[in-house]
């Protein structure tokens, strides 16, 4: 079963490359991924721009409207994903448990309902 982690955070600007704390985020996000990928379960992931860059959509009566900034004020927002395909929920929480932003936010994991493509 395919499961997405969605990846939640304070929003606060993301260490620099080529700082001890950029580099030593990356070494930290790259071992867990890696692992993901060689174990197999590993379809994609990739981090979000801020939530500064944000727009959403919304159509009402036929009218589309534009909002810059998220759907939501919330906390903590959306910095990114990693969508897996793990036999159960267990070994989803397990590979979860991996990803760095566990340590220090939070990551939300959630089963993708399976939808039969129509010819």
């Amino acid at each position: 079963m395919k499961y997405m982690f969605l990846l939640y955070a304070p929003e606060r600007p993301r260490p620099e490359p080529g700082t001890a704390e950029g580099d030593e985020m990356f070494r930290a996000y790259s071992a867990a991924v890696g692992a993901m990928a060689q174990a197999g379960v590993l379809i994609d992931c990739a981090p979000l721009e801020p939530v500064s860059s944000a727009t959403t959509v919304r159509v009402r009566n036929g009218e589309t409207m534009l909002t810059d900034g998220p759907a939501a004020e919330i906390k903590e927002w959306l910095g990114g994903y990693t969508l897996v395909e793990c036999a159960d929920l267990d070994e989803a929480l397990k590979w979860a448990a991996t990803i760095p932003a566990a340590r220090d936010a939070s990551v939300e994991v959630r089963p993708v309902i399976k939808v039969e493509r129509q010819p």
